[in-house]
């Protein structure tokens, strides 16, 4: 009898070891590398639509974070760094990043937010099959340059000289030039080139500007300009510049008028790529999403210190109004 309850232990232990040393074993945290040029506020709206999924750092996910901090030539390596690290997935939040991911990797998915064409970038095959390991948003930045002069035109009726703030260096700014040269033609408007390609060249830009007797600013955007708002906005508004931005933010600093896409909408929809891929899509089978919706911002504030009156018909057309 002894023998018997020896053995039926033994068995009890040989068939129980495997499965709770099974059932101890925790499960696999998957990691995500978040890399970008610079910081912004909109990244916030990327770890709320994490959160909202479900996602909390430390418990069920691990983030690994670089940025570049506006240097373009770090970008190569702090993906390399990413690619060592083997993270599940790799979000980009601008053009710059996702070009250097792309070079970095063809097997790790990687969730891009473009502000340029992501076909004419070569990131993607097209918009509806991306093909390969990238996909994402599409700001179509490039298609509103054009009505953002329409609408600072409207705004100051008078203005016939117009200063462009931005750089040759970052992707698609040529071509955005380009748009806002052919918008100028129609317009009866002539364009001043203020090229700025480090923060340090913000005040020597908008000293020409004042040479050059420009009357109204269109921002061309990229990570210096986004980097620098403040000193933009500011820069702007000594120079007593009617200005027009891409993004409300620049607004909500004082900024006259902005008119695109919601930033934080667009990093908060790439929270909802990454869950996809991290239960099983293939970003290849995920198609590019484009905003529908654009909005134009005010602030009457600015408007009053500029000495302008916008008129009802731009106002009736805003998304909101900053008293």
């Amino acid at each position: 009898m002894r023998s018997l309850r020896l053995l039926a232990a033994l068995g009890l232990g040989i068939l129980s070891g495997p499965f709770a040393a099974n059932a101890q074993q925790p499960a696999r945290v998957p990691r995500i590398g978040f890399l970008a040029v610079g910081s912004s506020p909109r990244v916030e709206a990327f770890w709320q639509g994490l959160r909202e999924l479900g996602y909390v750092e430390g418990q069920n996910i691990a983030i690994e974070r670089r940025f570049a901090e506006s240097k373009l030539d770090r970008l190569p390596g702090l993906t390399a760094e990413l690619v060592r690290l083997k993270v599940d997935v790799i979000v980009a939040p601008d053009p710059p990043s996702a070009s250097a991911a792309k070079e970095a990797t063809r097997t790790i998915p990687i969730v891009m937010r473009s502000s340029g064409d992501p076909v004419e970038a070569g990131l993607v095959a097209s918009i509806p099959h991306p093909g390969g390991n990238i996909t994402g948003v599409y700001s179509i930045a490039d298609e509103l340059v054009g009505k953002r002069l329409e609408l600072l035109k409207e705004v100051a009726p008078r203005v016939s000289r117009v200063a462009v703030l931005w750089s040759p260096d970052w992707p698609g700014s040529v071509h955005w030039f380009r748009d806002v040269e052919g918008a100028a033609r129609s317009l009866g408007v002539q364009l001043q080139s203020l090229e700025a390609r480090r923060p340090a060249d913000f005040d020597r830009a908008f000293e020409a500007a004042k040479k050059g007797r420009a009357g109204a600013l269109i921002t061309l955007r990229n990570p210096v300009i986004v980097s620098s708002q403040r000193q933009v906005v500011n820069l702007a508004a000594k120079g007593r510049l009617p200005a027009i931005y891409d993004d409300r933010e620049f607004v909500e600093s004082g900024g006259l008028m902005s008119y695109g896409t919601n930033l934080a909408d667009l990093y908060r929809r790439l929270a909802t790529y990454v869950d996809k891929i991290l239960k099983g899509a293939k970003p290849a089978d995920l198609p590019v999403e484009q905003p529908t919706r654009f909005e134009l911002v005010i602030n009457l504030k600015t408007a009053k210190a500029l000495g302008l009156t916008i008129p009802q018909s731009v106002l009736f057309r805003a998304d909101q109004v900053i008293q």
